[in-house]
C-alpha cells in the first residue's frame, strides 16, 4: 500500500468512512502495493496536511504548491531576510481579520464615543491577538496539522461536532459583516446607483471571481492580499493626513492606560474593540496557513527557525493592521467626538451629499442628539467635512476590507470543514453555501429595512462572535501545552500562565459585552427561557473543554479518572511522556530499495501508535 494509505489504515480505523484512506487493502495485496511504491519514495515521511485526512483529497490554499525555504549558507548571522521573505504571507492573510468591516466600524464608533481615550485598549488587544496567533501558528508548524485537524484527533465525536458548529457560526457572522461592509461601500461609490440589496448580490459574484485567482499560484494570491492591505493603508492613511488629528493626544491615548470621565457607553465601546479584534476562526485559519511552507519537521532546528520567522512576520503584519485601525480611530476621534447630528448638517449645507446627510443625521432632540456612528454615516461625514473625494476614498478602503476578509473567511471555513469533518467540498460549493447563509438575512434587511437596521446588525454579530472565542482559544492553549503533541516545543510554565490568564480576561470581557447586548434587546417570556438554557449549556461545554485542557497539560488526577478517560480523552490516550516529540516524526524514515517495504510499514505503524483515534 502507499504511504498515506498505510498511515490512514493504522491511524484511523473506521473514522474516515468509505473513502480511499478508510478502505485500504491489507494482507498480501497491501504488501504488493507497498512493494510497487517503495522505489518511488525518496524522502523521509513527515506528518503533513494529508495525514489523517483522505489522502486523495485536495486541500485548500496550498494544495498545488508549497513555498520552498532557501538555505542561506552565505552568512552565519542568526537572521536572513531571504528566509523572512519566504515565510512572509500567512501572517498578512491572518491580519486581514483585524481589518474587516466590523473592525473598521468598531474603530470609528470608539473614536466618536471616547476620542483617543481607549486607543491603549486597541493596542493591547492587538498584542494579545499576536500572542494567541503565535500559539496557533506554532501548532501548525510543529505538528503539520492545523487546529481543526487536531480537534478531530483529540476530541470525541459529539464535542467535535459542537466545536465545528460554533466555529461555523462565527465564520457566518463574520461573513455577514463583510457582506454589509461591501454593500455599503458599493452604495457609496456608485452614488446610490446600486441599491444596498444590489450590493449584497454583487458580493456573491465578486467572491467567486477573486477565489479563482488562486489558480495562478500561491505567491500571486498572497500578493493580491498584500495589495488589498496596501489599499486600506493608503486610503485610511489619506483620511488621517487630511483630518490632521493632534499627534500628542494620539500618543497619549495609545500609551496611557487610563480613561478619565468615561461612562458606561465608553466602557462598552472598549469591550467592543476587544471583541472585534480577536476573532475565533482566525486561530483556525492561521494554524492552517503556515502549512503552505515546506518545513522539514524531522529537524527541530528547522521547526524552531520556522516558528521564529513566522512570529516576526505575524508581528509585522499585526503592526500594520494596528496602524490602519489607529488611522480610523483617530480620524473620527478628531472629527466626530462630541459632535451632534445638527453640527454635521450645518457643515454639509452646501455639499452635494446634503440630502443624504439629512436622512442619516436625523435630529429629534432639538440639536443635542450625539452622532450614532456607523460605516455609512462615517463616509457621509468625511464627504461633508473634507469633500466628496474623501468620501469616495473611504468607500474604496471599506470595499478593500470587505473583499479581502471575505476571501480569508472562505478559507477559514474550508479548513474548518476539512479538519472537523474529514470532509472536502469543492471550494465553489463551500463559498455558495456560506455566502447564501450570510446573504439571505442580510438581503432581507437591505431590501425591506433602513440603513440603520443594516449597520446596527454589526453589534449583534459582534456579540455572536464573542461567544465563540473560547471554542478557539481553549483548544489552542490545550494542544500547544501538551508535551505529547508539541514535544520540546510545548508551552513553558510562563506561556501557560500568561495565555490562560489573558484568555480568561478576554472571554470575561466578551461575555460582559454579550450580556449587555442581550439586555438591550429586552428579551422576555419563552425567548428569555431559551437564552437561559443556552447559557447553561454554554457554560457546561466550556467546562468540558477546560477539563480536556487540564488533562492535556498533564493533570494526573484527571488523566486517571475513569469518567474523564471515557467521556473526555481520545479513544487511545496520547498524553504520555513516551510519545513526546512524535508529531514531527523525527524517528520515521522511508528507505529506498527493494527491502524497504517492511521498514516503511513498520515506521508508519510506529507513528500510528503515537496518534490517538
Amino acid at each position: 500500500m502507499s504511504s498515506n494509505e498505510a498511515y490512514h489504515k493504522n491511524v484511523e480505523p473506521g473514522a474516515g468512512g468509505d473513502g480511499p484512506g478508510g478502505s485500504s487493502a491489507s494482507g498480501s495485496n497491501g504488501g504488493a502495493s507497498g512493494s510497487s511504491h517503495s522505489n518511488q519514495l525518496h524522502h523521509q515521511q513527515i506528518l503533513n496536511e494529508t495525514t489523517y485526512l483522505k489522502p486523495a483529497a485536495k486541500q485548500a490554499y496550498f494544495s498545488d504548491e508549497k513555498v520552498l525555504i532557501p538555505e542561506d549558507d552565505r552568512t552565519n548571522m542568526g537572521f536572513s531576510f531571504r528566509k523572512l521573505w519566504a515565510f512572509t504571507g500567512p501572517g498578512f492573510l491572518m491580519s486581514i481579520a483585524y481589518l474587516d468591516p466590523g473592525n473598521i466600524e468598531s474603530d470609528l464608533q470608539s473614536g466618536a464615543a471616547a476620542k483617543y481615550k481607549i486607543l491603549w485598549v486597541l493596542l493591547w488587544a492587538t498584542v494579545l491577538g499576536l500572542l494567541m496567533q503565535r500559539l496557533a501558528a506554532r501548532l501548525g508548524v510543529v505538528t503539520g496539522l492545523h487546529l481543526a485537524e487536531m480537534c478531530y484527533r483529540q476530541y470525541k465525536r459529539l464535542p467535535r461536532w459542537i466545536l465545528w458548529i460554533m466555529i461555523e457560526i462565527a465564520i457566518i457572522g463574520s461573513d455577514m459583516q463583510e457582506v454589509i461592509g461591501t454593500a455599503i461601500a458599493i452604495y457609496l461609490l456608485s452614488n446610490k446607483a446600486v441599491p444596498l440589496w444590489g450590493g449584497v448580490l454583487i458580493t456573491i459574484v465578486d467572491t467567486f471571481t477573486f477565489l479563482f485567482l488562486d489558480k495562478y499560484g500561491l505567491r500571486k494570491l498572497e500578493f493580491l492580499f498584500g495589495f488589498l492591505i496596501t489599499i486600506m493603508a493608503v486610503t485610511f492613511g489619506y483620511e488621517y493626513i487630511v483630518s490632521a488629528p493632534n499627534q500628542v493626544e494620539v500618543l497619549e491615548g495609545m500609551f496611557v492606560p487610563w480613561c478619565s470621565d468615561c461612562n458606561s457607553n465608553v466602557l462598552l465601546q472598549a469591550v467592543g474593540v476587544v471583541g472585534a479584534v480577536i476573532m475565533p476562526h482566525n486561530l483556525y485559519l492561521h494554524s492552517a496557513l503556515v502549512k503552505s511552507r515546506d518545513i522539514d519537521r524531522r529537524q527541530p532546528k528547522k521547526v524552531s527557525e520556522a516558528n521564529f520567522y513566522f512570529f516576526i512576520e505575524a508581528s509585522v503584519a499585526l503592526f500594520v493592521s494596528f496602524i490602519i485601525n489607529l488611522f480610523v480611530v483617530s480620524v473620527f476621534a478628531h472629527g466626530m467626538y462630541g459632535k451632534t447630528n445638527k453640527d454635521v448638517l450645518d457643515i454639509c449645507t452646501d455639499k452635494s451629499m446634503y440630502e443624504d446627510a439629512k436622512m442619516s443625521f436625523v435630529d429629534h432632540q432639538n440639536g443635542t442628539a450625539i452622532i450614532d456612528a456607523d460605516l455609512y454615516k462615517g463616509g457621509l461625514f468625511l464627504g461633508c467635512t473634507f469633500g466628496a473625494v474623501a468620501m469616495y476614498i473611504w468607500g474604496v478602503g471599506i470595499l478593500a476590507a470587505g473583499q479581502s476578509s471575505t476571501m480569508t473567511g472562505t478559507y477559514a471555513g474550508q479548513f474548518s470543514m476539512e479538519g472537523f469533518l474529514n470532509l472536502q467540498w469543492p471550494r465553489w460549493c463551500r463559498v455558495l453555501v456560506t455566502r447564501c447563509i450570510a446573504i439571505i438575512p442580510t438581503f432581507c434587511l437591505a431590501m425591506f429595512s433602513k440603513m440603520d437596521d443594516l449597520t446596527n446588525m454589526n453589534d449583534i454579530l459582534n456579540a455572536v462572535m464573542s461567544l465563540q472565542l473560547p471554542f478557539a482559544a481553549i483548544p489552542t492553549i490545550a494542544f500547544t501545552s501538551c508535551a505529547a503533541i508539541m514535544g520540546e516545543f510545548v508551552n513553558g510554565l510562563g506561556n501557560k500562565i500568561v495565555s490562560i490568564c489573558l484568555t480568561i480576561v478576554v472571554i470575561g470581557v466578551n461575555l460582559y459585552f454579550v450580556i449587555v447586548q442581550v439586555e438591550n434587546m429586552q428579551i422576555q417570556g419563552g425567548l428569555l427561557a431559551l437564552v437561559c438554557i443556552f447559557a447553561i449549556l454554554y457554560i457546561l461545554f466550556n467546562l468540558y473543554l477546560v477539563i480536556h485542557m487540564a488533562a492535556c497539560m498533564g493533570n494526573q488526577r484527571l488523566m486517571n479518572s475513569r469518567w474523564v478517560q471515557r467521556f473526555v480523552l481520545p479513544s487511545q490516550n496520547s498524553f504520555s511522556i513516551k510519545n513526546a516529540n512524535s508529531t514531527y516524526a523525527s524517528d520515521v524514515t522511508l528507505v529506498v530499495g527493494e527491502s524497504a517495504t517492511n521498514k516503511t510499514v513498520k515506521g508508519l505503524e510506529t507513528v500510528s501508535e503515537k496518534v490517538p483515534n
